[in-house]
């Protein structure tokens, strides 16, 4: 079975969240929030789409993953919640170990196709800005989440500090998108229908934009800031 798998891969197929669900499993979805958390390789990865996928595909996943059939909808949920969130907990541990070893050094490496110095500095920027909070927010921005762990392992953060706001922050993100997945799924087929296990495509795309949109008006914002605070003579 995985030799097949892998006769069939192809990179793209790791930005949709369909080919988790179909090839992996439940515990590919693990490995791929945990490396999206805590590996900087791992920043490309869906893990909003992808998480909002697990909710549709719950109690599939929770059955053939993990062996046990509950007829509850609400507690293959809060299972799912549980195994995905230490994931995403473990992971961002990983990185901030990783940033208090590496220090200084990652922002003098040379960028790699796995390692782009900039995302690391708008990271550090959104730590400065925010502080402790930094680590919760981040875990709703794509990239950003990849990053903020290890730039609090860089500057220091306190122990206490980043397990707190690291497990919160987990917990929000990963049952926040689970729960939408889920029970949106259960609203658009009542109400209109739609099975959106049919259209992921739609899902996937919409969720692209939602998180990514801001990202880009801060960006034009800032331009513009820029441009006025230096006026081109």
């Amino acid at each position: 079975m995985l030799d097949l798998i892998l006769l069939d891969f192809h990179w793209i197929q790791l930005l949709q969240p369909q080919w988790y669900i179909e090839n992996g499993g439940l515990w590919f979805i693990v490995f791929a929030v945990f490396a999206e958390t805590g590996l900087f390789v791992g920043f490309f990865l869906p893990g909003d789409s992808l998480l909002f996928v697990t909710g549709i595909f719950s109690n599939d996943l929770v059955q053939k993953g993990l062996g046990i059939h509950i007829n509850s909808s609400f507690v293959n949920l809060v299972i799912l919640g549980i195994v995905i969130s230490l994931a995403g907990i473990m992971g961002n541990f990983v990185g901030y170990w990783f940033g208090k070893k590496s220090g200084p050094f990652l922002f003098e490496r040379k960028d790699t196709f796995f390692f782009k110095k900039k995302y690391l500095l708008q990271a550090k920027d959104f730590y400065d800005k925010h502080g402790g909070g930094a680590i919760v927010m981040a875990r709703f921005i794509p990239i950003v989440r990849t990053f903020a762990p290890i730039v609090a392992g860089i500057v220091q953060m306190e122990n206490k500090k980043f397990t707190f706001c690291n497990i919160a922050g987990s917990l929000a993100w990963v049952f926040s998108m689970l729960f939408a997945g889920h029970y949106l799924q259960q609203f658009i087929l009542k109400v209109f229908n739609f099975d959106l296990k049919q259209h992921l495509e739609i899902i996937v795309l919409g969720i692209v934009l939602v998180t990514t949109v801001p990202i880009f008006l801060k960006l034009l914002l800032d331009k513009k800031k820029n441009n006025k605070k230096n006026p081109v003579n």
